[in-house]
């Protein structure tokens, strides 16, 4: 998939997951990310996490498809975090761009202190 395919992709999950918000009428009894939405970030963060353990679990493993399925899932709820947040994947794609072509090592450096 090329990468304004892929853009595309991710600003038309963000606009569903827009539609999803309780506030927008999005049912947490019908959907599962109004469900997540509705009971507030530990659900979504809780849900990153796991998903984040799981795409490790398969990178260990080696299994491309697994990689690649567990990145997904762990895309998508990032993506819910995003919403919550009223961010959207045009904000990291943007933030990617910018950091494109620095070293990883002067972009870290230049990062306030936390």
């Amino acid at each position: 998939m090329n990468a304004p395919a892929s853009a595309d992709v991710l600003a038309r999950i963000a606009d569903t997951l827009e539609s999803r918000r309780p506030r927008n009428g999005g049912d947490p009894a019908s959907s599962y990310v109004a469900k997540l939405l509705s009971r507030g970030p530990d659900a979504f963060l809780k849900k990153i996490g796991e998903e984040a353990t799981e795409l490790v679990m398969a990178a260990k493993d080696g299994v491309p498809e697994r990689i690649v399925s567990e990145t997904a899932d762990l895309w998508f709820h990032c993506l819910v975090a995003l919403t919550h947040y009223n961010l959207r994947p045009e904000d990291v794609l943007a933030e990617l761009g910018r950091r494109e072509g620095l070293s990883g090592l002067v972009e870290k450096a230049s990062r306030p202190a936390s």
